[in-house]
């Protein structure tokens, strides 16, 4: 069997970020590494655990989630970009691409499509 996805949660709403973590617990492929509370701090986190799977926020204080997904992709090629947000702005998902994300999710679909979502941008 190999190794889990190590995946990173990088989201300012703690609450958020916890049920996150509560639905990949279920998931035997795939383990959190860390949290992130801001754009900076998941670069940070990022460099330090260099996990295979970020999942950003795209709107995050100090450094939003596009310019820390930029940031990321610029220094750790290795590692995909999944970008969680509210919004389903044509002008996000085209953002969020421009910057390096693996792909889009918004936060109405997550308990539907994350793990997929996941293990469909991990590095193989």
């Amino acid at each position: 069997m190999p190794p889990p996805i190590r995946v990173l949660i990088s989201d300012d709403h703690r609450l958020f970020g916890e049920a996150l973590e509560a639905i990949l617990a279920s998931e035997a492929r795939i383990v959190v590494v860390g949290h992130a509370r801001n754009g900076e701090e998941a670069v940070e986190r990022a460099l330090e655990l260099e996990p295979d799977v970020i999942l950003m926020d795209i709107a995050m204080p100090v450094v939003d989630g596009v310019e820390a997904t930029k940031r990321i992709r610029k220094k750790l090629r290795s590692a995909a970009v999944l970008m969680l947000t509210g919004s389903n702005s044509r002008t996000d998902i085209a953002r969020s691409r421009e910057a390096g994300a693996a792909a889009y999710v918004t936060k109405d679909r997550i308990a539907a499509q994350l793990i997929d979502a996941i293990l469909d941008v991990a590095p193989a």
